[in-house]
C-alpha cells in the first residue's frame, strides 16, 4: 500500500484515475468482442472490442471542442455518447466502416457485416451501463432526456473489479482462438466481475439502511440522502444528508464494530452567496445533483463550489473533497477553471486507511 501511495502522490492522482476507469471499459470492450468474434478472428476481435470500449469516452475531448465553457465541456461527458441512442446508431456506422476496411484481400469472407455490428454494440453499450453503476451520473436516454443515472454501487476505479478480469483477459490472449480454453478464461472473467458487481449492489442496500439510521439517531431530519463507495473500494462509504440550511457527511466501514456512524461532519449550503439562476451555474448544480456548497476564496470574484455527492479524502477534514471547482465570472459568463482535484497527501492517505479499517 505504500507504495501504491508513493504512485499517486508522483503522478497526478486523477490521471491515474481517468486510467484506471479507460482500463476498465477497454477490458470490457474486448471481452465484448471476444464473445462475437474471437474464435473467428482471435485476438484481433479484443482489439477491435477495446477500441469500441473506448469510444463513448472520446466525448471528454469533443466536448472540448465543441464548448469553449469548461462548465459545459464537464457536462458534455456521459452525455449523448453514452446514451442508448448513440450505441444503436455507432454500431451500424463503426461496424460498416470497420467491416469494409477489414473485409479484403485474404480475410474476405471472414467476417459478416452482422458480427460487426454486434460487436460495436455490445462494446459500445456494454460502457455506459457498467458507468450507471458508478456515482457520476450517466445521460443514458439522451437525447429525449437529460437524467442522469447513478446507481453508486461501486467506485468509478475499484481494483476488485478490474484486476480480476484483466487477467482472465490476458490470460486467454496466449489460448489458439478455437479451443474451449479460451472460451473457459472469458467466462470466468465475466463471472467474477459480474458477481462482485451483485455484491455491490447488495451491499448498497445495506450502506443506504445503516446511513438511514445513524442520521435519524442522531436526530438529523432530513429531506433527502445519497450514499456511494468511497475510491478504490466497495468496503468503506460515505453518504451525504441534506437539511435545509445544511449537509451532514458521514462515513461507514463493513469493519465498523457498531451498526450506525456516529461521527457525523455538518457543512453549510451557502447557497445564497451567488445568484444561482445563471445558465452555466444551473448546469453545475444540475451536474452535482444540487449537493453542493458555496465558499469565498481569497481573491476577489472567486469561489469554491464542492460537489458534496463525493467522498472526502480524509474522513476528518471537510476541507479535502475529491470533487471542488475554482468558479468565477469572466466577460459575464461564469466558468471553472480546469479541474485538477485534490491531491491527497500522507496525512489523508492515513486517515483514510484507518477509517477503512473500521471503528
Amino acid at each position: 500500500m505504500l507504495r501504491f501511495y508513493r504512485m499517486l502522490c508522483k503522478s497526478n492522482f486523477f490521471s491515474y484515475f481517468c486510467f484506471m476507469d479507460s482500463l476498465t471499459q477497454i477490458i470490457l470492450g474486448a471481452a465484448c468482442g471476444e464473445a462475437v468474434l474471437g474464435k473467428k478472428i482471435g485476438n484481433k476481435a479484443l482489439l477491435f472490442g477495446a477500441i469500441g470500449g473506448t469510444i463513448p469516452d472520446l466525448d471528454v475531448f469533443i466536448g472540448r471542442l465543441l464548448y469553449h465553457n469548461e462548465i459545459q465541456a464537464m457536462a458534455f461527458h456521459r452525455g449523448f455518447m453514452h446514451s442508448i441512442l448513440f450505441a444503436v446508431l455507432g454500431c451500424f456506422v463503426f461496424g460498416w466502416i470497420t467491416y469494409k476496411l477489414y473485409n479484403t484481400g485474404k480475410r474476405q469472407e471472414t467476417t459478416t457485416l452482422q458480427n460487426w455490428i454486434l460487436l460495436f454494440f455490445w462494446s459500445i453499450f456494454t460502457h455506459p451501463l457498467l458507468d450507471c453503476f458508478t456515482p457520476y451520473g450517466t445521460q443514458l436516454f439522451e437525447p429525449f432526456s437529460n437524467y442522469r443515472v447513478a446507481f453508486n454501487t461501486i467506485s468509478v476505479v475499484d481494483p476488485l473489479y478490474t484486476f480480476p478480469f484483466l487477467v482472465c483477459m490476458i490470460g486467454l490472449m496466449f489460448i489458439n482462438r478455437k479451443s474451449k480454453k479460451r472460451t473457459f478464461w472469458l467466462k470466468t472473467g465475466i463471472y467474477i466481475s459480474s458477481v462482485y458487481m451483485i455484491f455491490t449492489i447488495i451491499n448498497k442496500f445495506y450502506m443506504d439502511a445503516v446511513f438511514k439510521n445513524s442520521f435519524e439517531k442522531a436526530g438529523i431530519q432530513f429531506t433527502r440522502f445519497s450514499a456511494q463507495p468511497t475510491i478504490l473500494n466497495n468496503i468503506l462509504w460515505y453518504a451525504v444528508a441534506e437539511t435545509k440550511d445544511n449537509y451532514h457527511l458521514t462515513f461507514y466501514s463493513l469493519f465498523d464494530k457498531k451498526s450506525i456512524s456516529e461521527k457525523i461532519i455538518t457543512v453549510k449550503k451557502n447557497h445564497d452567496l451567488l445568484d444561482m439562476n445563471d445558465a452555466n451555474l444551473q448546469t453545475l448544480t444540475w451536474f452535482s445533483n444540487n449537493y453542493y456548497n458555496i465558499s469565498k476564496k481569497g481573491k476577489i470574484g472567486t469561489y469554491t463550489y464542492v460537489d458534496l455527492r463525493y467522498p472526502l479524502l480524509n474522513p476528518d477534514d471537510e476541507n479535502t473533497s475529491i470533487f471542488n471547482f475554482t468558479i468565477y465570472n469572466k466577460n459575464n459568463e461564469w466558468d471553472i477553471l480546469p479541474f485538477n482535484g485534490t491531491t491527497p497527501n500522507k496525512e489523508d492517505f492515513t486517515k483514510f486507511m484507518k477509517r477503512l479499517k473500521g471503528i
